[in-house]
């Protein structure tokens, strides 16, 4: 497939892993209608190449994201904001479908949509001089990019509701400690340490993989009856796979498993 690769967006594919970051740092990498459009399409390449195994979401420059792009606030029209807010949505759902990890890389600050956009991931690794804030109410705005559903599902409705009122910066070990934060490194180490983390993880099972993303997601919204049934369903699908056999004998023969790549 064509490389996605914008101005706005660095695209670099190498053993398995689609590294992508946003790439306006002297605006702080705040979202652009050709940033949020090479999102959705990178994802759907991801999507679309087996080979392509986890995905990393990363800033340029000195900090990952600051959301909105300031120099517009206050000046668009109602439907140009809901407009806009449409393609962030497609974007943050195709992120959630998409059954493959997906690791937020952040350093700096990640503030409103940006610390939003790092929610809609499956992981969070931050270095150690990383901050979060959903800004929006001290503008007097709400939450948008799915931050009202994914916060108050992670760290409980009452601490959301305080976080999102107060607008005040969240430091790294408080974010680790509430559960935002899956790792924190230390900053000159930081990118050797997601490149670990990543590869790792790309060395797994990507079928379970997939699998465990969707129900563990779907089990936010449904019943316990629901995700037994999806669990016994989808075990008796991936009992038959390459992966478990390999893991099987791998595991017999005492040795690392070479699960399949794509």
């Amino acid at each position: 497939m064509e490389n996605v690769a914008t101005e706005n967006l660095l695209v670099d594919i190498n053993e398995g892993i689609m590294h992508l970051t946003l790439n306006r740092p002297d605006s702080l990498n705040a979202f652009s209608p050709e940033m949020i459009t090479g999102l959705k399409q990178a994802i759907n390449q991801a999507k679309l190449e087996e080979e392509i195994r986890v995905v990393i979401l990363s800033g340029a420059g000195r900090t990952f994201s600051a959301g909105g792009d300031l120099k517009t606030m206050g000046k668009k029209e109602p439907i140009e904001v809901y407009e806009h807010l449409g393609e962030l949505n497609e974007l943050i759902r195709s992120m959630r479908d998409l059954e493959k990890p997906i690791i937020a890389a952040v350093h700096g600050f990640a503030a409103g949509a940006g610390f939003n956009l790092a929610l809609a991931c499956d992981m969070i690794l931050a270095a150690e001089d990383s901050k979060f804030v959903l800004s929006f109410s001290q503008v007097g705005l709400i939450s948008d990019g799915g931050g009202l559903f994914f916060l108050p599902r992670l760290i409980g409705p009452y601490r959301a509701k305080e976080l999102l009122f107060s607008a005040e910066p969240i430091k790294v070990d408080e974010a680790h400690k509430l559960g935002i934060v899956n790792h924190v490194f230390p900053l000159e180490e930081f990118e050797e340490k997601v490149s670990a983390f990543a590869a790792k993880i790309a060395s797994g099972p990507s079928v379970a993989y997939g699998f465990i993303k969707k129900i563990a997601d779907q089990s936010l919204v449904s019943s316990l009856d629901e995700i037994l049934e999806q669990e016994r369903i989808t075990q008796a699908t991936v009992i038959n796979t390459e992966d478990h056999q390999e893991g099987v004998q791998a595991f017999f023969e005492k040795r690392k498993p070479n699960f399949k790549k794509g």
